[in-house]
């Protein structure tokens, strides 16, 4: 009785339980026999030879050459011993995966110039290739007077070739060789192919030694040797550089040449072992010598086409020009690729389930956004050639111009220009006019169009008729490319500049309160420097009465409150405060290398912008101008003062960024002291066009930087009209009329209080 009722309370597990016991036994004798003759052929051959190249875990006794071309094949586990004896320390985490990783840069360019060059070849150099690199260094023995902008030049000091060889290669080992994997040496009178060389390091294995370039013999020719011509360039890995590191010095001393390609070959024949190539790992280094007459446009050979570098380029018109040939090279086998890839997508569409109706238009590129509910649904812009019937500022028609009309523009000449193509020899059009255009951004896809054409169709034998006829365009989105920058980080003191009119000192006290609050309480690396503006009549009677004493006052009560705190000022005097003449002031008195922040007393200062200030503002590259965040009139907005009187702080402001208004910035010192020296060449001290101008236009005519103008939503202020100076010039004066009228209030506000105000004065 208890047994049968024990197997039936276990009867529902035998199942599992049988199931467990047959794949404990069967594991158990798979074990017996792996651990039986592991002496297998296979086995040993694998074991032999590894994983990757140069390993031997599986024979000890095997090539040990290891060295620097296996490094990076050889996996290694780094133990790690706590010391109890020792304190603990904070793990500091570097900035970015591949530095802690140890993963290289790809390629780095080196170029070889001289002193009498350098202005014309190398900067063409620049110029055309320069951008496509990572980073390209130009050697020269002796500096020239004026260094050509944009351009990092390294002068050894010695104009001898063989000199400067051998500097150059000490030079990119010393600073560089853990840096990047390959280097690319060439002179300033050889072309190279950006797209095509980065495409050969792409595709070679960096862990080995090569010496790759267009071979060529040494004087005599006796030996079998050959060296790397340096006026097509050759490619030198990290690995045979390091080898070649502790040869310097003895090459130097021991090996008598003139040409210094031939000093280097020889110094890796000798020391290293290793001759030029020009194929490797199925990849072949491709040149082309160009002749003393020779015609970029009409080489058409295959050799010229597919080389990575063209030598020799007399002058700098000969570079620009092979630079254009190229890229058109480049273009047509990009369209023919593209070609190819749509003929290959239609006939594969025969084998999906819908056929070629599904197909979709233009083939190769996303299909349309389908929208799930009608609050995604992507509404489609009327335009004529003349207007465009919808308007930013919410009016039903406006006048097609500016960006607009260039986009219509072109958009019409394409599609005459495309059924000419296809309906020619036996049809050609002629445009009368713009029936009908709609278009809408697909962010899928890129900007659509629609276009009812009238056209004027010719025939072969002259006779004409108009017909209508509506085409379908597409401009699609191009690939997303991330520009490198340079890199900067988030520990730079801001210099804040703080420029004070009478007119606006009322508003200092609440700039004062949030500066303290967000930069002092925090304690953020923050200078702050008052720029008082006196005019005339003031400035006589600042003994007697200061009209900024009360300003002055509150920046020593916040003074007291903080300890080692300093808040200087500066006065100036002048009728019309520029904004040029008193940078002029400030610059001078500071750091080349300082970040500074021109704010207005409205502004807000926070720790979200001074960051995006830290790192948007970038020494010799970028300066940021912030299009603030501008709160409506609550006196409008809120008419009734209970209604404003209960509305939360917290809550959402009512705003718009304005975009007419260039007073805060961010820039480095440096940078405008390069700017406003080109400048003075122009204006001579003509102190009423200083007036006319502000930073961001100096920034934009004298300097070759970026000037990145964003929307800051960190970059608050509150509502207040500002008094616009009539001796400004016409644009900053008309700028600031319009953020005065635009800041206001929203369209729907200002039409229910002008609703209110009739409603008012009806009754």
């Amino acid at each position: 009785m208890r047994l049968s009722s024990f197997l039936a309370v276990f009867r529902p597990a035998f199942p599992l339980i049988l199931g467990l016991s047959l794949g404990c036994s069967l594991s158990l004798l798979m074990v017996s026999w792996t651990q039986g003759d592991t002496f297998d052929s296979c086995g040993d051959e694998l074991g032999n030879r590894g994983l990757f190249l140069g390993s031997n875990r599986g024979d000890p006794h095997g090539d040990q050459r290891g060295g620097p071309g296996n490094e990076d094949f050889q996996p290694r586990v780094i133990p790690y011993h706590k010391d109890p004896n020792k304190p603990h320390k904070k793990v500091l985490r570097t900035r970015y995966i591949h530095t802690e990783l140890g993963i290289r840069e790809r390629l780095l360019v080196g170029v070889l110039t001289s002193r009498a060059t350098l202005n014309t070849l190398a900067v063409a150099v620049n110029r055309t290739v320069a951008h496509h690199f990572h980073r390209t260094f130009f050697f020269t023995g002796l500096r020239s007077s004026k260094v050509p902008h944009g351009m990092t030049v390294v002068a050894h000091g010695d104009d001898r070739p063989v000199w400067l060889m051998y500097e150059t290669v000490r030079h990119l080992h010393q600073h560089y060789g853990l840096d990047y994997d390959w280097f690319f040496l060439a002179q300033d009178d050889t072309y190279m192919q950006a797209e095509r060389l980065a495409e050969l390091v792409g595709h070679l294995s960096m862990g080995q030694d090569l010496y790759m370039g267009r071979s060529e013999e040494f004087i005599g020719g006796e030996e079998r040797a050959r060296y790397c011509h340096g006026g097509y360039g050759y490619l030198l890995s990290r690995s045979l550089l390091a080898r070649l590191q502790p040869h310097l010095d003895t090459c130097r001393n021991d090996i008598l040449s003139v040409r210094p390609d031939e000093w280097l070959g020889r110094c890796i024949i000798d020391y290293l072992g290793l001759s030029c190539v020009e194929v490797h790992q199925d990849m072949t280094y491709r040149s082309f010598e160009l002749g003393k007459k020779a015609d970029p446009e009409r080489e058409d050979s295959a050799q010229f086409k597919n080389a990575f570098t063209v030598h020799p380029v007399s002058e700098p018109s000969l570079m620009y020009r092979l630079h254009k040939r190229f890229s058109q090279i480049e273009l047509d086998w990009t369209y023919l690729q593209i070609q190819q890839l749509q003929v290959q997508i239609n006939n594969l569409s025969e084998l999906t389930p819908e056929g070629k109706v599904g197909a979709i238009w233009p083939i190769g590129v996303n299909p349309p956004f389908m929208p799930k509910t009608r609050f995604e649904v992507i509404n489609w812009e009327y335009f004529t050639e003349e207007h465009i019937y919808s308007c930013s500022d919410n009016a039903p028609k406006c006048e097609l111009r500016g960006a607009n009309w260039a986009d219509v523009s072109a958009v019409l000449e394409t599609a005459v220009k495309h059924l000419n193509e296809h309906y020619q020899p036996q049809l050609r059009f002629k445009k009368r006019r713009l029936l009908n255009g709609y278009r809408r951004f697909d962010p899928t896809r890129g900007m659509e169009y629609v276009l009812d054409l009238a056209l004027e169709a010719f025939t072969q034998k002259g006779h004409s008729q108009v017909i209508t006829k509506r085409v379908s365009l597409l401009r699609p989105l191009s690939t997303i490319e991330i520009i490198p920058m340079p890199y900067v980080t988030e520990a730079t003191r801001v210099q804040v500049i703080l420029p004070v009119t009478v007119r606006e000192q009322d508003f200092v006290g609440n700039f004062l309160d949030m500066y303290a609050m967000n930069t002092l309480d925090t304690h953020d690396n923050v200078l702050l420097t008052f720029l008082f503006v006196y005019d005339p009549f003031d400035a006589q009677r600042v003994s007697e009465s200061d009209v900024f004493a009360g300003i002055k006052a509150m920046i020593g009560e916040v003074e007291k409150r903080y300890d080692d705190l300093r808040i200087p000022w500066i006065s100036v005097k002048t009728e019309v405060p520029s904004q040029v003449k008193l940078m002029d002031i400030i610059s001078k008195k500071h750091p080349v290398d300082t970040l500074f922040f021109l704010a207005s007393v409205w502004t807000e200062v926070n720790a979200d912008f001074l960051n995006r200030c830290r790192m948007n503002a970038i020494s010799n590259w970028q300066v940021f101008f912030p299009a603030h965040f501008q709160e409506f009139s609550q006196t409008i907005l809120y008419r009734d003062q209970q209604t404003m009187a209960s509305f939360p702080a917290e809550a959402l402001r009512d705003g718009r960024f304005d975009r007419h208004v260039f007073e805060e910035a961010c820039f480095y010192n440096a940078d405008y002291m390069e700017s406003r020296t080109k400048m003075a060449a122009d204006i001579l001290d003509d102190d009423e066009l200083l007036e006319s101008m502000d930073v961001y236009e100096i920034f934009v005519r004298y300097s070759g930087l970026h000037v990145f103008r964003a929307v800051e939503p960190a970059l608050v202020q509150k509502y207040v009209r500002r008094a616009c100076n009539p001796r400004f010039s016409e644009d900053i004066y008309h700028r600031c009329v319009l953020s005065n009228l635009e800041g206001l209030a929203s369209r729907s506000h200002l039409a229910m209080a002008l609703f209110e105000q009739e409603q008012a004065n009806s009754t």
